[in-house]
C-alpha cells in the first residue's frame, strides 16, 4: 500500500489489525450491495425500488473508497459467499414486502455502526488520518440508512421480526469474524 507522511502505512506490524478490519470492511460494503441488488431483483414496490436505488448508489461508493485503500491481495478469500449472502439477505426480506427489508436494513446498519465506531475510535489515538475520515463518513451514511429504515419500518416488530434482525445482527457479526481472518 501506498503511504505518505499524513497516511498510515498498513505494513506496520502495530497497525495490521487495521488491514484485517479493512478487509472485513471492503468484504461488508461488497455484501451490502448485493443485499440491495437482490431487493432489487426481487421487489416490485416502487417506493422499495427508489429506496434501493438510492442505498446501493452510495453503498457502491463506499466499497469505491475501500478497495482503494485495501490492495486486492489483501481482500477477503471468501467475496463469493459475501456476495451470496448479502443477495440473500436483500432477496428474501423483499419476497415478504418492504417492512421485512426496513427490519433487515435496519438490522444490518445498527451493526454497521457499531463495528465502523470500534474502528474509529481505535484509530482516534492515531490523530486526523485518511482511513478514520474515511470510516466516519461511511458511518454517518449508515446511520442515515438506518435511521430511514427505522422510521419506515413497523413500531411492533413482533416476534419474527425480532428473531429475523437478531439473526441478521449475528450473521454479520460471525461473517466479520471470518473476513478478517480469510
Amino acid at each position: 500500500m501506498r503511504s505518505t507522511d499524513s497516511e498510515i502505512a498498513l505494513e506496520d506490524n502495530d497497525l495490521r489489525w487495521l488491514v484485517a478490519e479493512l478487509r472485513s470492511n471492503h468484504a461488508g460494503e461488497m455484501g451490502a450491495v448485493a443485499i440491495y441488488q437482490g431487493i432489487l431483483k426481487v421487489t416490485r414496490d416502487p417506493d422499495l425500488e427508489q429506496f434501493a436505488q438510492r442505498h446501493l448508489k452510495t453503498e457502491k461508493h463506499h466499497l469505491a473508497k475501500i478497495s482503494e485503500l485495501l490492495p486486492a491481495a489483501d481482500e477477503s478469500r471468501l467475496l463469493p459467499i459475501w456476495r451470496v449472502a448479502g443477495f440473500l439477505t436483500g432477496a428474501i426480506p423483499a419476497c415478504f414486502g418492504p417492512a421485512a427489508v426496513f427490519i433487515t436494513i435496519d438490522a444490518v446498519e445498527t451493526f454497521v455502526e457499531s463495528h465502523y465506531l470500534a474502528q474509529i475510535r481505535r484509530l482516534t489515538v492515531l490523530g486526523e488520518c485518511e482511513v478514520r475520515e474515511l470510516l466516519y463518513s461511511c458511518l454517518q451514511d449508515e446511520v442515515e440508512h438506518r435511521d430511514e429504515a427505522r422510521q419506515l419500518s413497523p413500531l411492533d416488530l413482533g416476534l419474527i421480526g425480532r428473531c429475523w434482525q437478531w439473526l441478521v445482527g449475528t450473521g454479520s457479526n460471525f461473517a466479520v469474524s471470518l473476513a478478517r481472518r480469510f
